[in-house]
Protein backbone atom coordinates (compact mmCIF):
# COMPACT_ATOMS: atom_id res chain seq x y z
CA UNK A 1 0.00 0.00 0.00
CA UNK A 2 0.98 3.28 -0.14
CA UNK A 3 -0.02 5.50 3.56
CA UNK A 4 2.70 7.97 3.84
CA UNK A 5 4.69 9.80 1.25
CA UNK A 6 6.99 12.48 0.11
CA UNK A 7 6.87 15.84 -2.42
CA UNK A 8 10.05 17.56 -1.28
CA UNK A 9 10.76 19.38 -4.16
CA UNK A 10 10.27 23.46 -4.89
CA UNK A 11 6.69 24.30 -6.48
CA UNK A 12 8.57 25.99 -9.11
CA UNK A 13 10.47 23.13 -10.55
CA UNK A 14 7.45 20.65 -10.60
CA UNK A 15 5.25 23.41 -12.45
CA UNK A 16 8.36 22.96 -15.04
CA UNK A 17 8.50 19.15 -14.44
CA UNK A 18 5.19 18.91 -15.24
CA UNK A 19 4.34 21.36 -17.87
CA UNK A 20 1.22 22.71 -15.41
CA UNK A 21 0.58 26.08 -13.13
CA UNK A 22 0.75 25.65 -9.41
CA UNK A 23 -3.38 26.99 -8.20
CA UNK A 24 -1.79 27.77 -5.03
CA UNK A 25 1.81 27.36 -3.24
CA UNK A 26 3.65 24.50 -2.62
CA UNK A 27 5.23 23.75 0.19
CA UNK A 28 7.86 20.87 0.73
CA UNK A 29 6.39 17.92 2.66
CA UNK A 30 8.53 15.29 4.02
CA UNK A 31 5.96 13.23 5.45
CA UNK A 32 2.30 13.27 3.64
CA UNK A 33 -0.28 11.76 5.82
CA UNK A 34 -4.13 11.43 4.98
CA UNK A 35 -6.40 13.83 4.83
CA UNK A 36 -3.83 16.18 4.21
CA UNK A 37 -4.11 18.65 1.35
CA UNK A 38 -1.59 17.65 -1.39
CA UNK A 39 -1.05 18.67 -4.70
CA UNK A 40 -2.66 16.80 -7.71
CA UNK A 41 -3.26 17.26 -11.41
CA UNK A 42 -7.14 16.37 -12.44
CA UNK A 43 -7.97 15.07 -15.95
CA UNK A 44 -10.41 18.09 -15.73
CA UNK A 45 -7.83 20.56 -15.52
CA UNK A 46 -4.93 19.54 -17.12
CA UNK A 47 -3.01 22.34 -16.81
CA UNK A 48 -3.63 23.22 -13.58
CA UNK A 49 -1.85 21.59 -10.27
CA UNK A 50 -4.15 22.21 -7.10
CA UNK A 51 -4.35 20.89 -3.51
CA UNK A 52 -6.89 18.19 -2.84
CA UNK A 53 -7.44 16.03 0.13
CA UNK A 54 -5.52 12.71 0.68
CA UNK A 55 -8.68 10.28 1.47
CA UNK A 56 -11.29 9.30 -0.91
CA UNK A 57 -14.88 9.32 0.25
CA UNK A 58 -17.27 7.71 -2.56
CA UNK A 59 -20.44 10.50 -3.45
CA UNK A 60 -22.98 8.15 -2.22
CA UNK A 61 -21.50 7.07 0.92
CA UNK A 62 -23.52 8.27 4.43
CA UNK A 63 -20.17 9.24 6.63
CA UNK A 64 -16.36 9.41 5.53
CA UNK A 65 -14.51 6.85 4.42
CA UNK A 66 -10.71 8.05 3.67
CA UNK A 67 -10.15 5.88 1.29
CA UNK A 68 -6.30 6.34 0.55
CA UNK A 69 -5.77 3.63 -1.95
CA UNK A 70 -7.42 1.46 -4.45
CA UNK A 71 -6.26 -2.13 -5.78
CA UNK A 72 -5.61 -1.81 -9.10
CA UNK A 73 -7.23 -5.14 -10.01
CA UNK A 74 -10.28 -4.23 -8.67
CA UNK A 75 -10.83 -0.70 -8.89
CA UNK A 76 -12.59 -1.11 -12.46
CA UNK A 77 -15.76 -3.16 -10.60
CA UNK A 78 -15.95 -1.90 -6.80
CA UNK A 79 -18.43 0.45 -6.24
CA UNK A 80 -16.52 2.74 -4.36
CA UNK A 81 -13.93 3.42 -7.14
CA UNK A 82 -16.08 2.84 -10.22
CA UNK A 83 -17.39 5.92 -11.23
CA UNK A 84 -13.82 7.58 -10.60
CA UNK A 85 -12.43 5.26 -12.27
CA UNK A 86 -14.30 5.87 -15.32
CA UNK A 87 -14.88 9.90 -14.83
CA UNK A 88 -11.89 11.41 -12.62
CA UNK A 89 -8.20 10.63 -13.16
CA UNK A 90 -5.46 12.39 -11.38
CA UNK A 91 -1.72 12.67 -10.92
CA UNK A 92 -0.27 12.78 -7.49
CA UNK A 93 2.39 14.20 -7.09
CA UNK A 94 5.57 12.85 -5.28
CA UNK A 95 9.37 12.05 -5.14
CA UNK A 96 9.07 9.36 -2.48
CA UNK A 97 7.03 7.02 -0.57
CA UNK A 98 7.72 5.29 2.53
CA UNK A 99 7.37 1.54 3.48
CA UNK A 100 7.76 -0.18 6.99
CA UNK A 101 9.35 -3.76 7.39
CA UNK A 102 9.27 -5.54 10.65
CA UNK A 103 12.92 -6.20 12.18
CA UNK A 104 14.29 -6.58 15.52
CA UNK A 105 10.68 -6.77 16.74
CA UNK A 106 10.04 -3.21 15.65
CA UNK A 107 9.32 -1.32 12.26
CA UNK A 108 11.63 0.32 10.74
CA UNK A 109 10.75 2.50 7.80
CA UNK A 110 11.83 2.94 4.30
CA UNK A 111 12.14 5.71 1.70
CA UNK A 112 12.16 4.55 -1.98
CA UNK A 113 12.82 7.32 -4.59
CA UNK A 114 14.18 7.82 -7.91
CA UNK A 115 18.18 7.36 -7.62
CA UNK A 116 17.95 10.69 -9.37
CA UNK A 117 16.01 12.11 -6.85
CA UNK A 118 13.38 13.61 -9.50
CA UNK A 119 9.70 14.09 -8.84
CA UNK A 120 7.38 11.35 -10.23
CA UNK A 121 3.32 11.09 -10.60
CA UNK A 122 1.65 8.31 -9.33
CA UNK A 123 -2.00 7.15 -10.81
CA UNK A 124 -4.42 8.19 -8.71
CA UNK A 125 -8.70 8.84 -8.68
CA UNK A 126 -10.58 11.45 -7.03
CA UNK A 127 -13.89 12.12 -6.06
CA UNK A 128 -16.14 15.10 -4.49
CA UNK A 129 -18.48 14.22 -1.39
CA UNK A 130 -21.17 16.24 0.13
CA UNK A 131 -21.81 15.31 4.12
CA UNK A 132 -25.39 14.55 4.05
CA UNK A 133 -27.97 16.95 6.17
CA UNK A 134 -29.21 15.48 9.30
CA UNK A 135 -33.12 16.43 10.47
CA UNK A 136 -33.98 17.11 13.82
CA UNK A 137 -36.85 18.78 15.04
CA UNK A 138 -37.41 22.08 12.57
CA UNK A 139 -33.36 22.41 12.33
CA UNK A 140 -31.09 20.69 9.62
CA UNK A 141 -27.59 20.43 10.66
CA UNK A 142 -25.18 18.80 8.68
CA UNK A 143 -22.98 16.11 9.49
CA UNK A 144 -19.80 18.46 11.40
CA UNK A 145 -22.79 19.79 13.31
CA UNK A 146 -23.16 22.94 11.79
CA UNK A 147 -26.08 25.33 10.53
CA UNK A 148 -26.87 25.46 6.61
CA UNK A 149 -25.92 23.72 3.58
CA UNK A 150 -22.92 21.37 4.26
CA UNK A 151 -19.76 21.63 2.34
CA UNK A 152 -18.63 19.15 0.00
CA UNK A 153 -14.84 17.72 -0.10
CA UNK A 154 -12.79 16.81 -2.91
CA UNK A 155 -10.31 13.95 -2.54
CA UNK A 156 -8.14 11.34 -3.89
CA UNK A 157 -7.04 7.91 -3.59
CA UNK A 158 -3.78 6.28 -4.89
CA UNK A 159 -3.72 3.37 -7.23
CA UNK A 160 -1.44 0.15 -6.22
CA UNK A 161 -0.07 -2.83 -7.55
CA UNK A 162 2.09 -5.31 -7.23
CA UNK A 163 5.46 -4.27 -5.96
CA UNK A 164 8.70 -3.84 -8.58
CA UNK A 165 11.85 -5.95 -7.13
CA UNK A 166 12.55 -2.73 -5.10
CA UNK A 167 10.00 -2.87 -3.15
CA UNK A 168 9.60 -6.54 -2.97
CA UNK A 169 11.34 -7.27 0.08
CA UNK A 170 9.66 -4.42 1.74
CA UNK A 171 5.97 -4.86 1.25
CA UNK A 172 3.70 -6.86 -1.04
CA UNK A 173 1.90 -3.73 -2.64
CA UNK A 174 3.33 -0.66 -3.80
CA UNK A 175 1.81 2.67 -5.01
CA UNK A 176 1.11 2.51 -9.69
CA UNK A 177 4.13 4.99 -10.26
CA UNK A 178 4.15 5.63 -14.17
CA UNK A 179 6.37 6.27 -16.51
CA UNK A 180 7.46 9.91 -17.18
CA UNK A 181 6.37 9.63 -21.10
CA UNK A 182 3.08 7.89 -20.38
CA UNK A 183 1.67 10.10 -17.41
CA UNK A 184 -0.21 12.34 -19.35
CA UNK A 185 -2.25 9.40 -20.89
CA UNK A 186 -3.32 8.26 -17.36
CA UNK A 187 -5.25 11.88 -17.71
CA UNK A 188 -7.09 10.90 -21.06
CA UNK A 189 -6.63 7.40 -22.31
CA UNK A 190 -9.75 5.17 -22.60
CA UNK A 191 -10.65 2.33 -19.86
CA UNK A 192 -8.70 -0.47 -21.77
CA UNK A 193 -5.62 1.54 -22.01
CA UNK A 194 -5.28 2.74 -18.64
CA UNK A 195 -5.86 -0.81 -17.42
CA UNK A 196 -2.72 -1.31 -19.22
CA UNK A 197 -1.08 1.78 -16.86
CA UNK A 198 -1.77 -0.25 -13.92
CA UNK A 199 1.42 -2.24 -13.42
CA UNK A 200 4.42 -1.94 -11.57
CA UNK A 201 7.14 0.14 -12.71
CA UNK A 202 10.71 -0.85 -13.69
CA UNK A 203 12.92 -0.96 -10.59
CA UNK A 204 16.40 0.33 -11.98
CA UNK A 205 15.66 3.75 -11.64
CA UNK A 206 14.72 3.52 -8.19
CA UNK A 207 16.30 2.77 -4.38
CA UNK A 208 15.09 1.78 -0.99
CA UNK A 209 17.09 3.36 2.02
CA UNK A 210 16.52 3.11 5.82
CA UNK A 211 15.66 6.09 7.47
CA UNK A 212 14.99 7.45 10.84
CA UNK A 213 11.47 5.67 12.97
CA UNK A 214 11.00 9.87 13.57
CA UNK A 215 8.57 9.43 10.44
CA UNK A 216 6.30 7.12 12.27
CA UNK A 217 4.91 10.04 13.61
CA UNK A 218 1.96 11.42 11.33
CA UNK A 219 2.78 14.66 12.11
CA UNK A 220 6.33 15.01 12.33
CA UNK A 221 7.79 16.97 9.54
CA UNK A 222 11.22 18.07 8.34
CA UNK A 223 14.12 17.05 6.09
CA UNK A 224 15.91 15.02 8.62
CA UNK A 225 13.03 12.41 8.01
CA UNK A 226 13.93 11.96 4.91
CA UNK A 227 17.76 11.32 5.62
CA UNK A 228 19.94 7.67 5.57
CA UNK A 229 20.49 5.93 8.67
CA UNK A 230 21.94 2.90 9.45
CA UNK A 231 20.52 -0.13 8.84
Amino acid sequence: MCGRYTLTVSGELLETRFDARAAAPIEPTYNAAPRESLPVIRADSPNEIAPMTWGLTPSWADDRRDLINARSETVREKRSFSDAYRERPCLVLADGFYEWVEEGGEKRPYRVSRRDGEPFAMAGLWESWTPPTRQTGLDAFSEGGETGEPEPTEAFTILTTEPNEVVKPLHHRMAVVLPEEREREWLTADLDARRELLRPIAGDGFRAYPVSTAVNDPSAEGPELIEEVGA
